[in-house]
């Protein structure tokens, strides 16, 4: 990934750009930043799904879907996702790299300039969005929130992030609540919109078998039109481990307990020690060589499955696991020893270089992959300390054992979670 290209659109635009031949496509994507606000969530995170459905050129679903029909069957995306603190609004379209086209004409500008319209220049009726759409949009929001609480395993990740964090804003679901998305209405999506394309942040990702000048220019266009104002503030706050552990207990009819287990580190973006954290929590608890799959899973068979997950820029990991209630507690006493174990040095050999595979393989496979690869420069630019795969892969390959077991020493549980069965189980 060496030849990243950076460069500012306009004051807090930046644009992120990486060329690559081998691929047969191209994506771009617009990444609007927000600080997660109880307040503000639930409108934010209907917001980019809306943009995507239409624009004042293109005013209606079926004349959008044939002008992406006409780029070579190209294609328009929305998501809103939590990082560290921030909420991220996005919209992204891929398509087919010009060198493909029949008669060769710009199909990537074409698609940029779509990508604008849909952002910039929406379909409003009497300064609001249309209404089917609307309520279309807030349905699926509220079915999204559903599934994710319908699926105990998330809904347990979710409750335990929920609980460690309930002071600061990544406590905060990103699509907001059930009650504040049905509660939405039209003119607070519009001040939304108006909102966020004068004050949100940004970055426009552009990458792939493409020319980056003439997109380049393209959003300069586009953003050097609006009227943007003063930005606002988008930071992460991480705060130490509660004095005491947070215990909760909380009874669903279920027929699996979840009991998912919460730690702070202090180790967070943009430390250094952020890949020692990462190789620790590898060994401990991500692969199926790992200490927790082996001897809490496999050799003691107290989980239906255990692993450990490390959020970097809030410094938070996360051990969850599906257990029988009964042993709730020998699972909790087992993870606890082999976080031990890990701390005090004992993990062979083959388990660090299982480990080391695993994260360089994910290195690997995200160089394959335009919307990975995305992923990858968002968060790295948001990282405080950006790294290329390169970068991250060399500095994976120099850790020591010695750093990984002070990264592991810096784990201290703040917050246990457990949801065990009531009733009927289902």
């Amino acid at each position: 990934m060496a030849g990243i290209e950076h460069r500012m659109i306009c004051d807090g635009v930046e644009f992120l750009g990486f060329r690559d031949p081998k691929f047969k496509t191209a994506r771009m994507s617009v990444h609007f930043l927000l600080p997660m606000c109880k307040e503000e969530a639930s409108a934010n995170a209907l917001l980019p799904f809306l943009l995507s459905r239409a624009s004042r050129e293109y005013p209606d679903f079926t004349k959008l879907e044939q002008r992406l029909a006409e780029l070579y069957g190209a294609s328009l995306s929305a998501d809103v996702d939590k990082v560290g603190d921030m909420q991220v609004l996005s919209v992204a379209a891929s398509g087919l790299a010009d060198c493909y086209a029949l008669e060769g004409e710009p199909v990537l500008q074409h698609l940029a300039d779509l990508l604008c319209s849909v952002l910039f220049d929406p379909l409003l009726e009497d300064g609001l969005f249309p209404l089917d759409g609307f309520e279309q949009e807030k349905r699926q929001t509220i079915e999204l929130i559903e599934t994710e609480l319908n699926e105990k395993r998330s809904y347990a990740r979710q409750r335990c992030e929920s609980l460690m964090c309930a002071e600061e804003p990544y406590g905060l679901s990103r699509y907001g609540t059930r009650e504040e998305v049905a509660a939405l209405e039209r003119p607070q999506l519009t001040e939304s919109w108006k909102h966020v394309v004068a004050h949100a942040p940004a970055r426009v990702i552009v990458m792939g078998n493409c020319e980056l000048e003439p997109l380049y220019e393209r959003f300069c266009r586009a953003f050097r039109a609006l009227s943007r104002g003063a930005l606002v503030l988008c930071e992460t706050h991480n705060r130490p481990a509660a004095p005491q552990v947070r215990e909760v207990k909380e009874e669903l009819p279920v027929a699996q307990a979840k009991l998912v287990m919460g730690f702070r580190t202090g180790i967070f973006q943009p430390q250094k020690e952020v890949a020692a954290m990462r190789m620790a929590m590898t060994i401990f608890g991500g692969t199926p060589s790992s200490k927790l799959f082996v001897n809490v899973r496999e050799k003691q068979s107290l989980c239906y499955y255990c692993g450990a997950s490390y959020n970097s820029m809030k410094g938070i990991v996360l051990v969850q696991s599906g257990v029988e209630e009964k042993n709730i507690e020998k699972a909790r006493a087992e993870i606890l020893k082999q976080l031990a174990e890990l701390q005090r040095g004992r993990f062979t050999e083959e388990e660090w270089s299982a480990a080391k595979l695993s994260l360089l393989n994910a290195y690997r496979t995200t160089a394959d992959s335009l919307g990975a690869l995305s992923g990858w420069l968002l968060t790295q630019s948001l990282s405080g300390r950006p790294l290329t795969l390169e970068e991250a892969a060399a500095e994976m390959e120099a850790v020591t054992r010695e750093e990984i077991v002070a990264a592991a020493n810096q784990l201290a549980l703040d917050t246990v979670y457990c949801l065990v069965g009531k009733g009927a189980a289902v």
